[in-house]
């Protein structure tokens, strides 16, 4: 029988759901995309199970592609899937912990990788401190949980950080404040790990003024040939966060790479595009050598336990 694969996204239509399904079905699995958040859990004195419109849901191993906005409720789903046995591409906390910006830079930086001076502001008392001790004007602040650029600023003096600060202590988001790194301005470098290797690397420019280079802001992408420590970077930056899949942002310093963020959910259009490179493959190749793997193992388990079986019997006949 095929290996189950469940895909996890809201977006069944998206590029990157669709290019899993491709290469999954491709790779021999019986694959379903099922919304994370239609997802019923139950769990009783028997243990857990997960339905999906009133069906239990059984899968060898999961995709999960957890938005921003449903981060927490869909780690929640994919623990469940881990209990229950099933091969995730990406635990739970490694999703929570990447999503949150200054927990993951804080490990990166505990472990000697290099990062921009970030500061995660806690209220507004404390914003005079933390734009002085970043220290120099023009400065980025962000918000601490966001992709694809949503909520990241240039700034360019006191006045429109206080300024902006307050607007977002108001709405309820929590800020950093991170140095701005001039060389890179409008340009930073997305990598693609997949269990410990890079597989697929690009540059990224911001269109006109902008800053932000993401490619669904309209920046534009090409394929980079990466330098050694970039790629070490990367792949540390990966491992360290628990990421088994992971795009990996960083920039471009006169000092050498400075990590940005690791995304669990990165998106493959601009990557594929720009490389050529099958990156859904990648992911979907090295999920099915995992099963592969796990599939084995368990067959060599029961052989081990019926001959100890078989053992047992023949010393028990001789006596």
């Amino acid at each position: 029988m095929d290996p189950r694969l469940v895909i996890l996204s809201r977006g069944p239509g998206l590029y990157s759901t669709t290019r899993l399904m491709e290469e999954s079905q491709r790779y021999g699995f019986s694959t379903r995309i099922i919304d994370p958040m239609s997802i019923t859990t139950a769990v009783d004195g028997e243990g857990g199970r997960i339905y999906y419109k009133g069906w239990p849901v059984e899968a060898d191993a999961v995709i999960p592609r957890i938005g921003f906005s449903i981060t927490r409720p869909g780690a929640s789903i994919v623990r469940q899937f881990e209990r229950l046995g099933s091969i995730v591409h990406n635990t739970a906390d490694a999703i929570l912990l990447s999503r949150d910006k200054i927990a993951a830079t804080q490990v990166m930086a505990e472990c000697g990788l290099p990062v921009p001076k970030t500061i995660r502001v806690a209220s507004l008392n404390d914003c005079m401190y933390a734009l002085r001790a970043i220290g120099s004007y023009p400065l980025v602040i962000k918000a601490s949980e966001g992709t694809q650029g949503s909520s990241v600023f240039l700034i360019e003096d006191e006045a429109r950080a206080l300024s902006l600060l307050s607007q977002m202590f108001e709405r309820g988001m929590r800020p950093l404040v991170q140095e701005y790194i001039g060389e890179s301005h409008g340009r930073d470098v997305r990598v693609i790990v997949v269990r410990g290797r890079v597989v697929a690397s690009m540059v990224r420019k911001a269109r006109g003024s902008e800053f932000r280079s993401n490619f669904h802001l309209g920046g534009s992408v090409e394929p980079v040939t990466l330098t050694s420590d970039q790629a070490n970077v990367a792949v540390r930056a990966a491992n360290e966060l628990g990421l088994d899949v992971a795009g990996v942002d960083m920039l471009e310093s006169s000092s050498g790479p400075l990590l940005l963020e690791a995304n669990s959910s990165p998106g493959l259009e601009g990557i594929e595009r720009a490389t050529g490179v099958n990156v859904a493959a990648r992911i979907v190749s090295s999920l099915r050598a995992r099963v592969r793997e796990a599939s084995e193992a368990a067959e060599d388990k029961q052989v081990g336990l019926e001959e100890s079986g078989s053992d047992l019997r023949f010393a028990t006949e001789s006596d």
